[in-house]
């Protein structure tokens, strides 16, 4: 599979990117999720709006702060204003968007913001969130994944397997590589040129088949989603406080670290060790979620 998408869509003069769309799906379905769950808990919706404002501030900081010290600080710490600024100022002033978010900073924040958020607005205890919370968190981050498809970012190692090996050719060539080497001045014209036309087949040769990483994470992400759905709904699971948490960390965070086995380095101090930054990081989320697991197995026996 030749994978080469436009960045968005344009409606009129606003143009919409993929990956933006992804995450306004994203909260957009979190929300409705924890709104039949505050009805079936009988929660004022008003708690709902403060739970989402909350959640999306702390995904968006949380996230951003993640990739800053987790992968890219030494880069970072010379540049401090690019932290929280979408712009670059060196070589030249830059809008770059803000392009480096880690799921695990986003993972850190939320639950800071959640013991906030129990003990001030709802009033109930932070693992009665928690347990809720991590159904919607599941959702999107199925779509999150899809998105880092769209940008072709994030995506696996080199393989041999035409089954599933697809050629990210964004990824391989910049904007700038694209339109120097097909003396097409617009990147996305050239982009398309090395996908289609024959006469720069030789470039498209020059693309490697690499896993597609983001859909392995996103597919696997879905049966997690089910799955906490299912219990919370089906079962008496959410009684037990921890339980959905703490499952929703171990199976989230040990498909994180599988797939991190066929994942490109994504850099950070993981290099040149044992297990990549994805996969040490992950360990912690996994061996919590069995100390809630055990825990709350334990409360009810």
């Amino acid at each position: 599979m030749i994978w080469n998408p436009a960045e968005g869509i344009h409606l009129g003069p606003i143009f919409i990117r993929f990956y933006s769309l992804m995450f306004v799906i994203a909260f957009g379905l979190g929300w409705y999720i924890m709104k039949k769950i505050f009805l079936n808990e009988k929660e004022s919706l008003d708690k709902l709006d403060s739970l989402f404002v909350w959640t999306v501030l702390a995904t968006l900081l949380g996230a951003r702060l993640g990739h800053v010290f987790f992968y890219d600080w030494e880069y970072f710490r010379n540049h401090l204003l690019e932290i929280l600024l979408p712009f670059k100022f060196e070589p030249e002033f830059k809008f770059t968007g803000f392009a480096g978010l880690a799921s695990h900073g986003a993972a850190i924040s939320i639950i800071i913001v959640m013991y906030f958020y129990s003990k001030n607005i709802i009033k109930r205890p932070i693992l009665w969130v928690l347990d809720r919370v991590v159904i919607s968190v599941a959702c999107g981050a199925v779509f999150v994944r899809i998105g880092n498809f769209f940008n072709s970012e994030i995506v696996g190692k080199v393989t041999n397997n035409a089954t599933f090996g697809i050629k990210f050719i964004r990824d391989y060539f910049t904007p700038q590589d694209a339109v120097t080497k097909t003396n097409i001045s617009d990147p996305d014209a050239a982009y398309q040129a090395i996908a289609n036309d024959p006469q720069f087949s030789n470039l498209l040769m020059q693309v490697p088949l690499k896993h597609p990483a983001q859909l392995y994470e996103s597919f696997c992400y879905i049966f997690v989603f089910f799955l906490l759905l299912f219990l919370y709904w089906k079962t008496k699971a959410a009684q037990k406080q921890g339980m959905l948490f703490g499952l929703f960390l171990i199976l989230l965070w040990s498909v994180r670290f599988v797939v991190e086995y066929v994942k490109e380095s994504q850099g950070g101090f993981g290099d040149n060790t044992i297990f990549s930054t994805g996969q040490w990081l992950s360990l912690p989320f996994i061996v919590i979620g069995l100390y809630f697991v055990f825990k709350a197995k334990q409360k009810t026996e």
